[in-house]
């Protein structure tokens, strides 16, 4: 006879309140990245003007900016191989990107155990109060060090995405968290394919000389405006979701409660398991992200319209999958379908000669964007039991940030220092040991879709 458990059922969440939270995560998210990636294809413009801006008032090398790019620049010539200055902005932009992950790893855990303790609204409505100053200091920053306090600021604020993870998974059991996850990663697609096109489009709209990329900066902000205030009218408090399905903010009671619910749940997979595959995992992924525009501009003279076709093509084939496959797909599945696609396409990288097979790799990574950190993100939250789910899926956050602000600068060395076929080896061998942890250390959480229940003798 099966042994008894003190977990008590967790009634399932009202469909009418599951859909009211889906709708208004998915329009919320949707604004959200879309504004995000607008400064993404302007990064190199837009330092080139900071850096002519500050060259043209004759401040010399006494500039924030100045200074970075005399270290950035001592670092690229420590290279044997000679390399192209165009790779100087591209370098500053990367360097930027790297200290956005590094304080979003600071702030992910920081933020999801404010959400557990104070609710996923409250925690939310103040990312979102971050994020708006954020891109006010855009839209005023006429000088350099304007713009790098928007992207700290920024960095340290933004909680819009694991904190839609928590939410999604309070509105969700274990048998529909795939599938809700997935809706987050075609946010993500949706807002990659269209988003730098758009952002790219404004910043030819110069409104202010002082500042030519203040038109794509204005709409941005309008977006995140628009957002913050549709959240605050229209989203209700998920976190007691689960025991009192209350729309008011999360209360001690609440969480009390939630704890008692879930205290008896036996895990599958470790978070150290989990945290380790999305850090090594984002350390090759992101630092092959980088080097792309370095690799299609060496061999094919790519310039960014030709990138920018690149990236949508990833995106729309991406999104396609997320609204498809992945959402019917287990989330282990899932993981190890995309990383078994980018160790081929590392391989494919390391010896593309031609645009059919540079769009063969990445019709591969498009897999790959669509599976392995949406998959990942749905295994650490089957983990988490609802008061610990936003520190755990913070923390988890936190890991692949730790390897984006990393792989970069670790996988751009070794493609100067060794040349592109050994970099990209190295990434597919990198890629070979996270699918050991993926396919000899990951396992399937009953109850979830995929193993067969069977009856206690």
């Amino acid at each position: 006879m099966a042994a008894t458990t003190a977990t008590t059922p967790v009634p399932p969440v009202p469909p009418a309140l599951r859909k009211r939270v889906l709708r208004v995560l998915f329009t919320s998210l949707l604004l959200d990245l879309i504004s995000f990636t607008f400064i993404l294809p302007l990064f190199p413009k837009l330092l080139e003007f900071y850096r002519d801006h500050e060259a043209a008032g004759g401040s010399g090398a006494n500039t924030v900016l100045s200074k970075i790019l005399v270290g950035l620049n001592t670092y690229k010539n420590s290279f044997a191989r000679p390399i192209n200055d165009r790779y100087d902005i591209v370098l500053l932009g990367g360097g930027l990107g790297s200290l956005f992950s590094f304080l979003q790893a600071i702030a992910s855990p920081v933020i999801g155990t404010l959400s557990d303790r104070y609710g996923r609204r409250t925690a939310l409505l103040w990312s979102m109060a971050g994020n708006v100053l954020s891109v006010a200091l855009w839209v005023a920053a006429t000088d350099f060090r304007t713009f790098l306090a928007s992207r700290v600021v920024g960095g340290l604020s933004e909680g819009n995405v694991q904190l839609a993870m928590a939410m999604a998974t309070d509105i969700s059991d274990e048998s529909q968290r795939g599938a809700t996850m997935a809706l987050v990663g075609v946010c993500f697609s949706i807002a990659f394919t269209f988003g730098p096109a758009l952002g790219a489009y404004l910043s030819t709209i110069t409104t202010f000389a002082a500042n030519p990329f203040a038109s794509a900066a204005a709409f941005s902000l309008f977006l995140i405006v628009t957002e913050s205030v549709y959240l605050y009218f229209c989203l209700p408090e998920t976190l007691p979701a689960a025991t009192t399905h209350a729309n008011g903010p999360a209360s001690a009671n609440g969480h009390a409660k939630t704890a008692q619910v879930h205290k008896a749940r036996v895990r599958t997979n470790s978070h150290t398991i989990l945290n380790a595959t999305h850090f090594f995992f984002i350390l090759f992924f992101s630092g092959m992200e980088f080097s792309l525009p370095f690799m299609t501009f060496d061999l094919f003279s790519y310039g960014p319209s030709d990138t920018g076709r690149l990236l949508g093509f990833i995106g729309l084939v991406a999104s396609l999958l997320q609204g498809s496959v992945v959402r019917r797909t287990h989330p282990l599945r899932v993981v190890q379908m995309g990383v078994v696609s980018c160790t081929v396409a590392f391989f494919l990288l390391g010896r593309v000669e031609s645009q059919k097979g540079l769009y063969a790799a990445a019709a591969l990574l498009a897999v790959t964007s669509a599976t392995v950190v949406t998959g990942l993100n749905s295994l650490s939250s089957f983990e988490a039991n609802a008061d610990e789910r936003g520190n755990k899926l913070g923390n988890h956050r936190s890991f692949g940030q730790i390897g984006r602000s990393l792989g970069p600068l670790i996988f751009c060395s070794l493609y100067w220092w060794a040349g592109r076929e050994a970099a990209y080896a190295a990434g597919a061998a990198g890629m070979i040991a996270v699918c050991g942890l993926v396919f000899g250390g990951l396992k399937v959480p009953p109850g979830t879709g995929i193993v067969r229940k069977t009856r206690a003798k």
